[in-house]
């Protein structure tokens, strides 16, 4: 098996685990506290921190790292959709569906959501529940809130500067 290497990130919103191989990021997650061991750095380590304290200071819209997300074929299929919601915008689960010609579907994509193991790197945290409500969210719905917002005030900044 192949080694693993782990480096937590401070978030304005939380800690991050990051998990990876030598040259692959494999997994984001939101932790409470630093239950494993930091390892020694790899620079696929350093460079999703330093995108992701890009993308929280508003910097950075899209991440360009090499990852390797591990499911089944349908979660694959979910998350190369994630993937292409541009930032700042929502989509419901029944979008995700629709996308991936699953439109009967919702429910199942509500749990390949769920199962993303790169938050944020893979933007689960831009869906909504189908009746146009806040629904789970591994770092939980108030850090959900706040990814959301935090896009938001970002576009709106953006909006105001070209205007003038």
């Amino acid at each position: 098996m192949e080694e693993r290497f782990i480096q937590y990130f401070q978030s304005p919103f939380g800690l991050l685990q990051l998990r990876s191989t030598a040259t692959i990021l494999l997994n984001v997650k939101w932790v409470v506290e630093k239950d494993e061991e930091e390892t020694v750095t790899r620079p696929i380590l350093d460079q999703a921190a330093q995108q992701l304290d890009d993308y929280f200071k508003g910097e950075r819209k899209s991440f360009n790292l090499s990852i390797e997300p591990r499911g089944t074929v349908f979660q694959q299929k979910v998350w190369n959709v994630l993937r292409k919601i541009p930032y700042g915008q929502i989509w419901t689960y029944q979008d995700v569906a629709n996308a991936i010609d699953s439109p009967k579907a919702p429910r199942a994509v509500g749990r390949a959501n769920n199962k993303n193991p790169l938050a944020i790197i893979i933007p689960c945290h831009r869906v909504i529940g189908t009746n146009g409500l806040l629904t789970g969210y591994a770092g939980g719905l108030e850090i959900k809130k706040d990814l959301m917002d935090l896009e938001k005030k970002q576009l709106i900044k953006e909006l105001n500067l070209l205007q003038y």
